[in-house]
């Protein structure tokens, strides 16, 4: 045998094991890759009948939109190039059939509801302009149309209370470029540097101060990123009521806290002299304070997280399963996001949930803040909705939604990542108990939630609107809102209204309302309104007489009547109010569904204005009604602009009806104060500024339903909690050590954009 032999073997065996040394120690260095579990939406049962509230194809807006240029016998201008004079095809969405048709489908094995579409018409070209609402179908071939303006509404709709479209802007735009501006080229060359780009606008509303106005107030900014905090100072009212766009005229003018007749006036004003100037400092094009560009390098990368078995919610179509929850959703061109035929466990709690509107009240000492009441529903909570940004707007992994719309175009737009849904661990414990006395155990379930989310860009503010869904039965509908502070020029007496946000900069006291339709079924569909609350009782102690025990005590009341269950903003309101069923649970208690209303409203707008009714549904944090199809909203996308006149005033909801053992729906307002501050640059920040409510399940299940969810954790100090099939934390090194997929990196919210 070779002396040598030996040495070489042991060489050779050397590199061999740090050959796999290395392999084993690279491919340790990377996990597996996470795979889904086929079984987690194998087990789900969708229904087909949820479409019955599906948002509208493309191809169905396309064929509505064939149907009423080819039956109308009117010509139909794109509404985008429309003028006052026109007609024009204003939006169309789906017409969700009336509740009674609905559930006789869904529940009483009735024929499916005929798929219908609700257009609305502007009919400018007619010896009386008007606005028309027509109901079309059947979908997809549709067949007829009705007239339903005067049935909705108890009358014809006056065209001036008309949304204003994206041909309105435009031509408002060059209105200014053409007529309103060129009667000062001195003034606003010298002062703003004007040359037609570096301007930008802000419209304000209503329009006026009685019916049939349409004069509005444009206040002028440097034409920046974040234009919304770089006023200069100008503001010009422009009345637009005339149908004839050469007959639109300047009525006032206003200049750092001065008020002229119109542009010309203030030019020869500034010719002679007359005119105290204060110039802005132009602002770079990227904004500077008001840039949203990071301040600080890239660092480490913020926590992700994802799901290593895959998603344990399906989403098919309109539909969402998860855990026990199922519901339909959808989109509002006017009111976006919204909720139908909600359960849990197979058993529906509540038919609609849905946002209504979002409403901005604004003080300043500049005419176009002191006069601004946005309505935003009438800008289009769902028209506006924005693409989301993965890994932002809504967890990197989540299920994205594209959807459509077709307002102000002939041609339905998509709508790309409109809608996200995800499970969310909330980082806490759902429920939890540490026991250290008698025996030793832990017991907790996380706290893991679905989310549906859209945000709505409504000019300056972003509203992140969701809907979450508890495995305790809980359901909270949230808003929190972010975006740029609206501002006004900074001058006189202007700290009175707000705080110096920057040189010239006020940021502007406003309210922020918010009003959600609940339209609860609990156990069955009629319902009573029940209150809970509590108070002290004073008694002798049993057991030695002479000393007095102060002890709470549960009060109950039923509410039979609207008028009752109408609680006013500032009002003390029972903190237990909740739908109480025909049915008990297993310990003799009405099964119910509680409100809760998490809000720091600011004051309502006094009652005595001339266009409170128009947003009196403010008036209330929470008002019980009985469920009538003839009011279906609050509010109207009309009210903004004739406020004075409002088409639908909720206020009139409330008439004192009997509210027992009825079909109800409560109306929730949420809202906050906003005084604007230095943290609120370069813009708000959601923290702090999210309000809401929550459906609780109260005395609804015999316990807390999720004591049967798969998430708990149970271990004794007697038990190996090291083990799997003890602890599933413990599984955690072996279930959760994969790479998610993570797909490439897309935004799709800059393609087929304009500028107005």
């Amino acid at each position: 045998m070779n002396p040598k032999l030996p040495y070489v073997l042991l060489a050779g065996a050397a590199v061999i094991i740090f050959i796999l040394s290395c392999m084993l120690l690279s491919r340790g260095g990377r996990s597996p890759s996470c795979e889904s579990q086929p079984s987690v939406v194998e087990k789900t049962r969708f229904m087909s009948q949820s479409l019955v509230f599906a948002d509208l194809t493309a191809e169905e807006m396309s064929q509505v939109v064939r149907y009423l240029q080819g039956q109308l016998g009117v010509p139909l201008v794109e509404a985008s190039r429309a003028k006052p004079s026109d007609n024009c095809i204003a939006s169309v969405d789906v017409q969700v059939p009336a509740k009674a048709e609905v559930l006789r489908f869904l529940d009483g094995g009735g024929a499916r509801p005929p798929r219908e579409a609700l257009a609305v018409l502007y009919f400018g070209n007619q010896p009386e302009p008007n606005i028309t609402e027509y109901v079309v179908g059947p979908l997809p071939a549709p067949a007829y149309h009705r007239d339903v303006t005067v049935q909705r509404y108890g009358g014809k709709l006056p065209y001036h209370r008309r949304p204003m479209l994206s041909g309105e802007y435009r031509q408002l735009r060059g209105f200014f470029e053409t007529k309103a501006f060129a009667a000062a080229p001195t003034f606003l060359q010298e002062v703003l540097e004007y040359d037609r780009t570096n301007v930008a606008f802000q419209t304000t509303v209503p329009h006026g101060f009685r019916s049939g106005d349409r004069v509005t107030w444009f206040v002028v900014f440097q034409n920046v990123s974040g234009f919304f905090l770089h006023p200069v100072g100008l503001e010009v009212l422009v009345d637009h009521s005339s149908l004839d766009v050469s007959q639109w005229a300047v009525s006032r003018v206003f200049y750092n806290g001065q008020y002229y007749r119109d542009m010309a006036q203030l030019e020869s004003a500034y010719v002679q002299g007359r005119i105290r100037v204060e110039k802005v400092r132009k602002a770079a094009w990227d904004g500077d304070f008001s840039s949203m560009k990071p301040r600080a390098p890239r660092a480490a990368l913020f926590p992700v997280q994802f799901e290593p078995q895959g998603p344990r919610y399906s989403v098919r179509k309109n539909q969402v399963l998860f855990q026990g929850w199922s519901f339909a959703f959808g989109l509002s061109v006017s009111t976006g996001l919204r909720l139908f035929d909600i359960r849990h466990k197979g058993e529906r709690v509540a038919y609609e949930i849905s946002v209504q509107e979002a409403l901005s009240v604004y003080g300043s000492n500049c005419p176009g803040g002191m006069s601004t009441r946005y309505m935003d529903g009438s800008f289009g909570l769902g028209r506006y909705t924005s693409p989301l940004v993965p890994g932002v707007d809504c967890p990197y992994l989540a299920t994205y939604v594209d959807t459509h719309s077709l307002s102000d175009s002939l041609r339905p737009k998509e709508r790309k990542a409109s809608l996200c849904i995800f499970e969310h661990n909330l980082g806490s414990p759902l429920r939890r108990h540490y026991s250290n006395l008698q025996s030793l155990y832990y017991g907790g379930l996380v706290n893991s939630a679905l989310v549906i989310r859209s945000i709505a860009t409504v000019g300056n503010y972003d509203y992140v609107w969701d809907f979450i869904f508890y495995q305790n039965g809980a359901i909270e509908g949230k808003v929190q809102a972010t975006g740029y502070p609206s501002s006004s020029f900074l001058h006189g007496d202007g700290l009175r209204y707000g705080n110096r946000l920057w040189e010239h900069t006020l940021g502007t006291i406003h309210t922020q309302f918010f009003n959600y339709k609940v339209d609860l079924d609990v156990g069955g569909v009629k319902n009573s309104l029940v209150a809970h609350d509590m108070a002290f009782e004073m008694t002798r102690a049993p057991w030695n007489p002479e000393q007095q025990i102060e002890r709470p005590r549960l009060t109950k009341k039923v509410l039979d009547t609207e008028d009752q269950a109408a609680f006013r903003l500032q009002s003390k309101m029972p903190r237990y109010i909740y739908f109480a069923a025909n049915s008990k649970n297993k310990w003799g208690h009405q099964r119910g569904y509680r409100i809760q209303i998490t809000s720091f409203a600011g004051d309502h707008i006094p009652e005595a204005s001339s266009m409170e009714r128009a947003i009196s549904w403010a008036r209330y944090q929470l008002a019980v009604t009985r469920r009538k199809e003839e009011e279906p909203t609050s509010t109207s996308i009309y009210n903004q602009n004739d406020p004075w006149t409002p088409t639908v005033t909720f206020a009139d909801f409330i008439n004192n009806e009997t509210i027992t053992n009825e079909d109800l729906v409560a109306w929730i307002t949420a809202g906050f104060l906003h005084i604007p501050h230095s943290e609120d640059i370069p813009n708000t920040v959601t923290v702090g500024n999210s309000v809401g409510f929550l459906l609780r399940p109260y005395n609804y299940y015999d316990l807390d339903p999720s004591i049967y969810s798969h998430d708990g954790v149970f271990f004794t100090s007697e038990q190996d909690f090291t083990a799997c099939e003890i602890n599933p934390l413990a599984c955690l090194p072996k279930t959760a050590s994969c790479l998610p997929n993570f797909p490439p990196f897309t935004y799709d919210g800059f393609r087929n954009m304009s500028r107005l």
